[in-house]
């Protein structure tokens, strides 16, 4: 995909459903009674996967454009798949399908692509293991992954990571468990599984950052509108903030305080964001997001924010790239275990392109406000380097080049169309 420079970015538009929403409404209703219709689902790659794999599980799941009619079962109504279960690129549905099979009175098997055997499914598998489930895994730690039938006991589970699909994953097991299930994050991540899971009838308690869940008889089905994602709206947030004479409106943009911390962030830099048209969709608060062209300053990012925008960094690197001082990301390891090692991979692209960028163990620390130049860029088939490295290509100075640029399909089927239609 070739990038060339442009000189502002102006209109209103609409970015794909949330993906993370878009999964659990699917896996949740399968489990529930009833029928579940999703309106506005993203028909990403990812969120296709889970799809395919709950057909397997012996769901009836309609696709009418953007809608998805979900044919529950009930808890106990999955049947087992007569061949294993691909869950593509997505860790989201390999790691919570693993805490409802785990329960499962039949046998099954997990694997996705080449990038999926590499992610760690030990954060997974050992928490289900002190529940009672019985998985093995290629160096217990990597898919494949096959999961045979159990009994599975509530527990008080301490997480060393802020992850919400580990949490997810337990939270889920704990449906089927024969006592409560506390799970513990050192901070909160997303908390769009609690949410959604209350809708469906289950009983979850929070306090502080611990969630615990109910065994639970039945789900039952709730339909749902599926705001837009947050995570892919950041690239045209920071798009807008560094490139010159910029004003664009992003319509329907998701904002739930578990999820926000990009556009905190971006606001406390300098970023000219104004919140419109506030209103709350199934539970889940929403808005309208102006952005218009800013100069922004260097931030410290760490703590308990850094769940709240760890798959925005990327584009919030770019942001650092164009601020003013010394931008630092701290706490954020979790980055090396993603679709691909985002450290390494924002380092190694954007040192192509001039920017001063230096790799920590757990983070980055950019110096910014040092003019890009044009580059061959490589995605490393990750979906948000590619749109990161496309938003940073749009302000270099001449012809960037990315390659393997087709992985945006995994979030953002419509991303370098989008992108083009702002193009002034």
């Amino acid at each position: 995909m070739n990038i060339n420079p442009i000189s502002s970015l102006q209109g209103t538009i609409n970015i794909p459903s949330d993906k993370s929403i878009s999964h659990r409404s699917v896996m949740f209703g399968s489990l529930a009674l009833g029928k579940t219709t999703v309106s506005n689902f993203l028909m990403g790659e990812d969120c296709l996967s889970t799809i395919q794999c709950f057909r397997k599980l012996g769901v009836t799941i309609e696709i009418d454009a953007e809608t998805v009619i979900v044919h529950g079962k009930g808890l106990h109504g999955l049947t087992a798949p007569k061949e294993v279960l691909d869950c593509g690129n997505s860790g989201t549905t390999v790691r919570l399908l693993s805490g409802i099979l785990a329960a499962q009175g039949f046998s099954s098997t997990l694997t996705g692509d080449a990038s999926i055997q590499k992610r760690p499914m030990q954060r997974v598998i050992n928490p289900l293991g002190s529940m009672g489930a019985t998985i093995s895994a290629k160096d217990n730690n990597f898919c494949p992954m096959h999961i045979s039938p159990s009994t599975l006991k509530g527990m008080t589970y301490h997480s060393p990571v802020a992850s919400a699909q580990v949490k997810s994953c337990l939270l889920l097991a704990g449906l089927y468990a024969d006592s409560p299930t506390t799970v513990t994050e050192p901070f909160i991540s997303r908390d769009h599984t609690e949410r959604m899971l209350a809708a469906f009838g289950a009983e979850i308690k929070r306090e502080g950052t611990a969630v615990t869940v109910m065994p639970c008889k039945e789900l039952y089905a709730s339909d749902i509108i599926v705001p837009g994602d947050i995570s892919s709206a950041a690239f045209f947030m920071v798009a807008a903030l560094i490139t010159p004479h910029s004003n664009i409106t992003i319509k329907n943009v998701g904002i739930n305080p578990t999820r926000r911390g990009i556009l905190d962030v971006l606001i406390d830099m300098g970023g000219d964001i104004t919140i419109c048209n506030e209103k709350t969709i199934c539970g889940e608060p929403v808005c309208d997001l102006n952005i218009k062209s800013s100069s922004l300053h260097g931030t410290v990012v760490e703590g308990s924010i850094i769940p709240a925008l760890i798959d925005e960094i990327p584009a919030l690197a770019v942001a650092a790239c164009f601020a003013k001082g010394q931008t630092v990301i701290k706490d954020a390891a979790e980055l090396k275990v993603k679709e691909s090692n985002r450290i390494d991979a924002l380092y190694s692209e954007l040192s192509k392109m001039g920017a001063d960028i230096i790799p920590t163990d757990d983070g980055l620390k950019i110096n910014g406000m040092k003019p890009l130049k044009g580059a061959v860029l490589e995605s490393f088939h990750d979906h948000r380097i590619a749109m990161s490295l496309a938003v940073a290509a749009c302000n270099a100075s001449s012809l960037s080049t990315i390659q393997n640029a087709e992985c945006v399909k995994i979030s953002f089927p419509n991303f370098f169309e989008l992108l083009q239609t702002l193009t002034r």
